[in-house]
């Protein structure tokens, strides 16, 4: 079964990475190594697939399933045949069989006593009186009256044993069967539920790996703006050396390089930090021998495809197709089938049992002495008056379906939510996007020419400097931009449910229901998957203008 579950997030994933909507460049190559520690590196692909993997998220997902599997067999097991064997063998010492006839009564005969021993109609009325007990005295029935009654006694075993074989089958109740629909419910419930997990560690994933590609360019473009400044201070020093510049330009240059380095320090981290992340995410332990080195490398560059999107569209296909609603859905039927189990307790209990009984001999210990026989019993009860206690019952889980059914319906609201700030972000980002890209090209230009007029006397350092400034702020705003685009494109395809195709390549992978109109949930129906009435509410305003 595990197998299946993560062939089907990894089919899910190469369903994905098929769609032009994926924002994947990368190409499809095997796990490397790097130079420094034997590194791994994942293209996002790979790094997709492996989460799929090894994630404990997605692993407690798919034992959840597992769990629910064997809550179904559980509760199915009520309504199927039971057969219990049972087996008692019992010793006592003979010297206790008085004690347990007669406790610490004796009887004096001829000039001593002897415990345990009766004589006489008393003794004999006591025996027959006494507890059930394999292990005592049996006095045998006289054959007829004599003048001078004599009793003989005969020794009763002291091992006693006893075999049953009984079977019992439910005949009818009102809240096993609707106690057994309900856990597959469950099952479908855990089967959604894994779904959802499965796209957002999909999302989670591209939005890691695009987080380190982005620190991976702040940090080579702070790189940059480092060299290019010290190659200032260089060009300044020179200049003050030989007399043309002031020491001012050179205290200029040199503040301007010791406030970006903080800034490359900061890139350097925050890179380190997201490969961490990503690592954890990906379920790779830490290998004490890589030492300092990063857990893992990526390879591909920041994306850009813009795409163009219907929001009411969008809206819908994400009704239709979140694993979030469905889950919802099946948590509904769930509790519906609880509140007719407890309504059931209303309805009469039939039972049945029957099987065999093999008993030992009281006076005989031995095998071929046993008496045995068949037995079989039918049970019915009927609560007739519990003071209130079921009702109290039924209010509660009627209560609970209620708010199954409010909650199903904030969680439409929630996927509503979801998918427009998505969209919000993709809007921003792709403005963004478009805006800095111009940005960047400007910013370079200028550098260039203050470069030039510093060099040609015309200019000062201070422009140099701003420009310089300028386009680090630009660069940085458009790597941002690209990253938040891309982010965005994962959330949106999250929310949409599109975030992953799954091509169910074993029949027993989900549930049958699953693919049925049960879970059908788009905009025509209720939090029950039934058909929304349509009621024409009419505002106050039109209803006077009809009047008139």
């Amino acid at each position: 079964m595990r197998k299946c579950f993560l062939s089907l997030g990894i089919f899910a994933a190469f369903g994905l990475l098929g769609q032009s909507s994926f924002g994947g460049s990368e190409t499809r190559s095997r796990t490397g190594t790097g130079s420094a520690g034997r590194i791994p590196t994942f293209t996002l692909d790979q790094a997709i697939l492996t989460a799929l993997q090894q994630n404990p998220t997605l692993l407690n997902a798919e034992q959840e399933i597992k769990r629910t599997k064997g809550v179904i067999i559980q509760v199915r097991a009520q309504a199927l045949p039971q057969v219990n064997a049972r087996a008692e063998f019992e010793w006592i010492d003979p010297n206790l069989t008085g004690a347990r006839i007669l406790g610490t009564t004796s009887t004096t005969t001829g000039t001593g006593t002897t415990p345990g021993t009766t004589t006489g109609g008393a003794g004999a009325a006591a025996l027959t009186e006494s507890p059930a007990s394999q292990v005592r005295d049996v006095q045998v029935p006289l054959a007829a009256a004599s003048p001078a009654p004599s009793a003989r006694n005969v020794q009763a075993s002291d091992v006693s044993y006893s075999i049953s074989v009984l079977g019992s089958q439910l005949i009818f109740n009102g809240t096993t069967f609707p106690q057994i629909r309900g856990t597959f419910f469950q099952r479908d419930s855990a089967y959604f539920a894994f779904r959802n997990v499965l796209d957002s560690l999909i999302a989670t994933v591209k939005t890691q790996f695009y987080q380190i590609v982005v620190n991976r360019e702040f940090v080579k473009v702070n790189e940059e703006n480092v060299r290019l400044l010290e190659a200032q201070l260089k060009d300044q020093q020179n200049r003050f050396e030989a007399g043309t510049v002031p020491r001012f330009n050179v205290l200029q240059a040199e503040v301007q390089l010791g406030n970006q380095i903080p800034q490359l320090i900061t890139a350097q981290n925050n890179l380190r930090i997201s490969k961490l992340t990503l690592a954890k995410t990906l379920g790779l332990y830490f290998e004490p021998r890589r030492g300092e080195n990063p857990p893992l490398e990526v390879v591909g560059e920041m994306p850009y495809f813009p795409r163009t999107i219907a929001l009411a569209d969008a809206i819908e296909q994400g009704k239709e197709r979140r694993p979030f609603l469905k889950q919802a859905r099946a948590n509904v039927l769930n509790q519906l089938q609880q509140v007719r189990a407890t309504a059931g307790q209303y309805l009469p209990t039939i039972t049945t049992t029957g099987g065999g009984e093999w008993v030992s001999s009281p006076t005989n210990s031995s095998w071929h002495d046993i008496s045995k026989g068949w037995l079989a019993i039918v049970q019915g009860s009927l609560p007739i008056w519990d003071s209130g206690a079921i009702a109290g019952q039924v209010i509660q889980q009627r209560a609970l379906l209620s708010e199954a059914k409010i909650t199903y319906d904030d969680d439409v609201r929630q996927v509503e939510l979801e998918i427009q700030r998505a969209y919000s972000d993709l809007q921003q980002n792709q403005e963004l996007v478009t805006s800095q890209e111009k940005n960047v090209e400007l910013a370079e230009e200028a550098l260039r020419l203050a470069k030039a007029r510093l060099d040609a006397g015309a200019g000062v350092q201070l422009d140099v400097l701003n420009a310089t400034v300028q386009l680090l702020t630009a660069q940085s705003t458009r790597l941002q931009a690209l990253f938040g685009y891309n982010s965005s494109l994962a959330e949106f395809d999250r929310a949409t449910g599109a975030q992953s195709t799954y091509q169910e390549m074993f029949t027993d992978l989900a549930p049958r229901p699953t693919k049925t109109k049960t879970y059908y949930t788009g905009s025509g129906v209720d939090a029950e998957g039934k058909p929304k009435e349509v009621e024409e509410r009419v505002t106050t305003t039109s209803r006077r203008t009809t009047s008139k």
